[in-house]
């Protein structure tokens, strides 16, 4: 039988250790949070002061040094905290990172519970023109 998303999620939730947005509102050294939402998303929300932002669509190529897309920050030996809108696209995200090698965690409830514990946000570095 195939799976859905819930089944999915619930795979994710069994392997990923989660951290929760209280105890994440001063970042400890040696932590990387990843903003894994759509540019759209960041620009209209704002982001977690700090975060480094890999869509979710190019994860897997930033992530292994073998792709012509890889980005360095991964190959860091840090804590990759990774995190969505709700926190549904960070738990899958940071299984695979997990199992790409990383350590990775998941932000519970993701950015809208950040938001709601009074975190701050920042807006999304803009390009220069």
């Amino acid at each position: 039988m195939p799976k859905g998303y819930k089944d999915l999620l619930a795979d994710a939730d069994a392997v990923v250790r989660s951290v929760e947005a209280a105890d994440m509102a001063t970042i400890p050294d040696g932590v990387v949070m990843v903003d894994i939402r759509d540019p759209r998303e960041l620009e209209r929300e704002g982001m977690i002061p700090g975060a480094f932002h890999a869509p979710r669509g190019m994860l897997e190529f930033w992530i292994d040094p073998e792709s012509p897309y890889h980005k360095p920050i991964f190959a860091e030996p840090r804590t990759f905290v990774f995190y969505c809108a709700s926190g549904w696209r960070s738990l899958l995200a940071a299984k695979v990172a997990q199992e790409m090698g990383l350590d990775a965690r998941s932000l519970r409830g993701g950015f809208s519970e950040w938001k709601k514990r009074g975190n701050i946000v920042a807006e999304k570095p803009r390009k220069d023109s």
